[in-house]
């Protein structure tokens, strides 16, 4: 059996194994995602059905892992499902008035429309034990989505959102932060289909710590003016937080937020000074972009002194003429060297390796001398637009 790629390349199935993998895939397919301020013990499995007659969407959905497709309950449609379970381990579900079917006509959930407030009043958690597909068709379709997480709360129902785009079911995967159990993605557009699975990748990296390195402070340096780049966040941080920054991407360093009190200045918890123009800062994807990149609307990662991450919106970026810093360290391990420029200010600071709970969080610029230790995150040297990449390079 042939496949028709987008390419128009014609592939034998035998010789897809991700689609070999995928087809033997569970029919009620989860992914992963989890939220910053959700603990682990309460990171949901989204369920993702997709809706689409284009063969092409439903080859790269099944890759990917979605393998329950929603059909109308026309013949057509059932040849359709028939002729796609031929290519591909797939699990067809049928659409006729409010209930949704399986194969063998057993009802697994109800589509409910809600066009307006009083929809909503019908539809009772513990009414019945089926899922529900939720239609939104009116203008409103945040605050409804809200109500739903508030009231299904608990409910092992699990209610999902027909949306026709990936940035729609990011809306509802997010409402009221933990978000519906799923969506449905109604689309013939395959690049939806690559974008949605983008959005999990992203969410799904945060669950991974992020290794970070011992290094000791060779050189502190105060050098000349410079333009440094303050990054203002959407999101508040916490002590022992902040960005991934260096002269070098192969050696990152943690800056700390300016979440400390002081007696000067009060406390900025969204706030990063992150150090010049020319200096990488980490984003998610595994990549990393110069600080005079950013702009409002991009992302960042923040990490912990224990290497957790999230990811977090820039809502402002202020770039200012101020005296620098220069810091070098050595790594412990390989004793590599890694550099970075700061703000000469108090409150700019590096985080401390984690000993106890009597180590201090943050080391300011204007207070560390050689000797200390900081944490540092080592990763491939070369970049190409902030993609690593393998190849010979020599920076100083």
């Amino acid at each position: 059996m042939n496949l028709i790629y987008p390419t128009g390349i014609s592939t034998p199935l035998a010789s897809f194994p991700l689609l070999r993998r995928a087809a033997r895939c569970p029919v009620s397919y989860r992914a992963i995602m989890s939220s910053s301020l959700i603990s682990d013990s309460e990171k949901q499995n989204k369920l993702v059905w997709i809706w689409t007659e284009c063969k092409e969407v439903m080859i790269a959905s099944v890759e990917r892992g979605w393998n329950t497709f929603i059909f109308p309950s026309e013949s057509r449609f059932r040849d359709l499902a028939t002729e796609w379970s031929s290519i591909a381990l797939i699990h067809p579900l049928f659409i006729e008035g409010s209930e949704i079917s399986n194969m063998q006509n057993q009802v697994v959930a109800r589509l409910c429309n809600v066009c307006s407030p009083e929809d909503l009043l019908f539809i009772q958690p513990h009414e019945q034990t089926n899922d529900l597909v939720i239609n939104f068709k009116g203008e409103w379709q945040v605050i409804p989505a809200e109500n739903l997480v508030a009231a299904f709360q608990g409910c092992k129902r699990t209610v999902l959102a027909v949306t026709t785009n990936s940035s729609e079911a990011q809306v509802f995967l997010e409402a009221l932060e933990q978000g519906l159990g799923g969506v449905v993605l109604k689309v013939d557009d395959i690049g939806e289909v690559f974008a949605l699975n983008s959005y999990f990748d992203q969410q799904n990296e945060v669950r991974n710590l992020l290794s970070l390195t011992r290094a000791t402070v060779t050189r502190v340096q105060v050098v000349g003016m410079g333009d440094r780049v303050c990054i203002d966040l959407c999101s508040l941080m916490r002590p022992g937080e902040g960005l991934l920054v260096g002269s070098f991407a192969r050696g990152l360093f943690l800056v700390h937020s300016e979440c400390l009190e002081s007696n000067y200045i009060a406390s900025r918890p969204f706030r990063v000074n992150a150090g010049p123009v020319h200096a990488y800062v980490s984003v998610p994807g595994g990549k990393t972009c110069y600080l005079s990149e950013l702009q409002a609307g991009k992302e960042v990662i923040v990490v912990d002194r224990n290497g957790k991450q999230r990811n977090a919106i820039v809502g402002r970026v202020k770039i200012e003429s101020r005296p620098l810093i220069l810091v070098e360290v050595k790594e412990n391990m390989s004793n590599e060297m890694y550099s970075i420029f700061l703000q000469n200010a108090e409150t700019v600071g590096l985080v401390c390796p984690c000993e106890d709970k009597s180590t201090k969080t943050v080391i300011p610029v204007t207070s560390l001398k050689v000797g200390d230790e900081v944490l540092v995150r080592v990763q491939g040297a070369a970049r190409h637009t902030g993609i690593e990449i393998q190849e010979f390079i020599i920076e100083r």
